[in-house]
């Protein structure tokens, strides 16, 4: 018989679970739906017959009537190094507080990215999560949400849900004085997604930095890499194309997956990092320690970010609001990308 021709395994149900525990349906229904009138020896033996069986009820159909998953959303456009860090540290939040967690893609394409947490915000909230964490979202969210929801790397524009991010200009600003304190002075700018605040607020950073130094902001140096190394790849050649004397020495990147696509295309065109060129980048994901030449960062605490934002919706889903928005610090990460300019 081929595997195709195999029998599927029966689904267990749950008059399979009286039948086992020896009472009737309507006492596992109740048991499952903490209603009351089980003496404590019988659900003990239910939930026991539950675990052996491995019977599952319906997420959504017990959501409906208790009004309440236990599920906490985790909505990323795609999982990529940053989100990836976050959920670790969300997930560890998780634990004795009696929530599991459900990580939801909702955008796998480079140009599907507006409106997706819209989208998975209607097809998630309440059938099958209580609340949400949405990390850089493409749109405001508005407080009109039908469910709680919580914002990592926000969006730009007016204030709406809670908020937590990390402090983006005095990161850009660390990594910007880290590079003139070697003394390079022609220093480019890779920006990230326009649309997010901390694009904006990293070249902010980056901006001040080089007016603090007393060098000049050229239009020449900065390019937009919207966050994303395919879309990094074509300003970083055009930054490291031109001409001697105005090619720049260093390049600020703004997150680490961009850098190390700079650092790729540097060597396409026969430039040594950090001899030729430095280069630093900003989140500390793991890949920045795993690049070569290791990379010189702007760490953000996303471990922690993820745990706050967890500690944030936790609150609002107990009927709490404290703080609305956290801005948790930067620090720099000094590694091999970054030396002296070269005094050729």
């Amino acid at each position: 018989m081929s595997t195709l021709d195999q029998p599927r395994p029966r689904r267990v149900t749950i008059t399979d679970v009286a039948r086992e525990a020896g009472v009737s349906v309507a006492t596992v229904s109740k048991v499952i739906n903490e209603r009351y009138g089980v003496s404590e020896s019988t659900s003990e033996k239910v939930l026991a017959v539950i675990d052996q069986l491995g019977y599952q009820s319906s997420l959504i159909a017990s959501s409906l009537r208790r009004k309440s998953t236990r599920v906490i959303g985790v909505l990323v456009a795609e999982f990529e190094p940053y989100s990836a860090e976050l959920l670790k540290g969300i997930s560890a939040g998780l634990d004795s507080t009696g929530y599991e967690l459900l990580a939801h893609a909702g955008s796998t394409g480079v140009h599907n990215h507006s409106g997706w947490e819209r989208r998975s915000l209607s097809r998630l909230g309440h059938t099958l999560i209580d609340g949400a964490i949405v990390v850089t979202p493409s749109m405001i969210i508005t407080d009109e949400t039908t469910i709680p929801v919580v914002a990592i790397d926000p969006h730009t524009g007016p204030d709406g849900p809670m908020t937590v991010d990390a402090d983006n200009v005095t990161g850009a600003r660390l990594a910007v004085d880290h590079l003139v304190g070697l003394g390079h002075q022609r220093i480019g700018f890779l920006g990230g997604r326009p649309d997010l605040r901390s694009a904006a607020l990293r070249e902010q950073g980056y901006r001040e930095a080089l007016h603090a130094a007393g060098l000049s902001v050229s239009p020449d140096l900065i390019r937009v890499g919207g966050y994303r190394p395919e879309l990094a790849e074509a300003p970083a050649r055009e930054l490291l194309s031109l001409p001697d004397g105005l090619r720049p020495t260093a390049i600020f990147a703004a997150n680490d997956i961009s850098a190390i696509k700079v650092i790729e295309v540097a060597g396409s065109l026969g430039l040594r990092v950090p001899e030729d060129l430095s280069v630093i980048g900003f989140d500390n994901v793991p890949e920045a320690r795993d690049a070569t030449p290791p990379l010189t960062t702007v760490a953000q605490p996303l471990h922690e970010m993820g745990r706050a934002a967890l500690g944030l919706l936790l609150e609002l889903l107990e009927g709490k609001e404290t703080e609305r928005h956290l801005r948790l610090p930067a620090e720099l990460v000094e590694r091999s990308s970054t030396a002296a300019p070269s005094s050729d």
